[in-house]
């Protein structure tokens, strides 16, 4: 297949990249390369996929010189015109859209990026893949849309009105809109709620790679609510294998939870990274923070049902994959 994956210089949209063009597919890579975080770790990406910082224009199509089937264009979803250049151009069979505004506290100091990218931005892709006819379109949606529920596990059935951030609030206004496209306007959607994401090439704003970094650095780390949250970590190639399989399946027009259904206690999460580090951490109880929530816990008895898949990495292999990827970038 064609495919057009967003968010492509992105932690998983650049594992998605690779899984795909090692199962044969022709993938086009997009990515605004914004600076929300350092933009090494996301040319350092790139350069995996062979695309180097020296080629990449904006709105430039450019050939990779390690993967004959992968090209990568930086531009924004916000750019209508630019984005659509893209899709003429290419016809695409079907396209995964993982760019977004990330993050959840940053979206309380400046909700109008989230409001370009995650809902304007997407308005731009969606209704561009039911223009140029995609077969499928696959998108990122998040945990975050769950809230401060108390019921566990979470359950693609359950209630999700009541965000605690713009950016669960974006999220949800994506699901919505897909919906409409599916239900009214024959575009086949998949929705994927993410849960905590983690390993190799990890964005430096979430918990694993801060921790990790203050632990090795002998700084000290903010342990929130005073250690009592618990979150759904997934590994990466959990999430690149259920990704792949939707992708590759048959559209269900349908949201799902892709996480690895299993919670985790923050405590016993700073404990594995302290045991794979060889180093205790310099703790700060501090108390809850805005935007945050208690747990996230994925049900996911309907991706199973439907697709056949259960991620089953546990948390000691994956931040020790996480661990020994982090030395070796940083030459440590």
């Amino acid at each position: 297949m064609h495919i057009l994956v967003t968010g492509a210089a992105g932690f998983i949209g650049f594992h998605l990249c690779r899984a795909l063009l090692a199962k044969g597919h022709s993938v086009v890579g997009l990515d605004n390369i914004n600076s929300y975080y350092t933009t090494d770790l996301k040319f350092g990406r790139l350069a995996e996929l062979g695309i180097t910082r020296e080629c990449v224009q904006e709105n430039v199509m450019v050939q990779s010189s390690a993967y004959g089937s992968f090209r990568f264009v930086k531009c924004s979803l916000e750019d209508n015109t630019s984005l659509e250049a893209v899709f003429a151009s290419e016809k695409f069979d079907k396209v995964c859209n993982l760019a977004a505004q990330a993050g959840v506290r940053y979206s309380f100091e400046n909700p109008s990026a989230y409001i370009q990218s995650n809902i304007v931005g997407f308005a731009n892709i969606i209704g561009l893949s039911h223009k140029y006819g995609v077969k499928h379109f696959v998108y990122a949606s998040s945990s975050s849309v769950y809230g401060n529920s108390n019921k566990v596990p979470f359950e693609e059935t359950d209630r999700v009105d009541t965000p605690e951030s713009i950016y669960a609030a974006t999220k949800k206004s994506n699901e919505l809109i897909a919906n409409v496209y599916s239900s009214q306007m024959s575009l086949p959607t998949t929705g994927l709620r993410f849960f905590t994401v983690y390993g190799p090439w990890g964005r430096p704003d979430m918990a694993p790679f801060l921790f990790l970094r203050s632990i090795l650095e002998g700084k000290t780390i903010k342990v929130f609510n005073n250690g009592n949250l618990s979150r759904d970590f997934s590994y990466i190639d959990d999430i690149v294998t259920g990704v792949v399989k939707i992708l590759e399946g048959e559209p269900a027009g349908k949201v799902y939870n892709i996480g690895n259904s299993s919670p985790v206690a923050l405590m016993d999460f700073i404990s594995t990274i302290e045991q794979v580090a060889g180093k205790e951490a310099i703790k700060e109880f501090a108390p809850m923070q805005q935007g945050d929530v208690y747990t996230t816990y994925a049900s996911t008895n309907a991706i199973e049902r439907d697709f056949g898949f259960k991620p089953n990495t546990p948390l000691l292999y994956g931040i020790t994959q996480f661990f020994n990827w982090y030395k070796s970038f940083y030459n440590i």
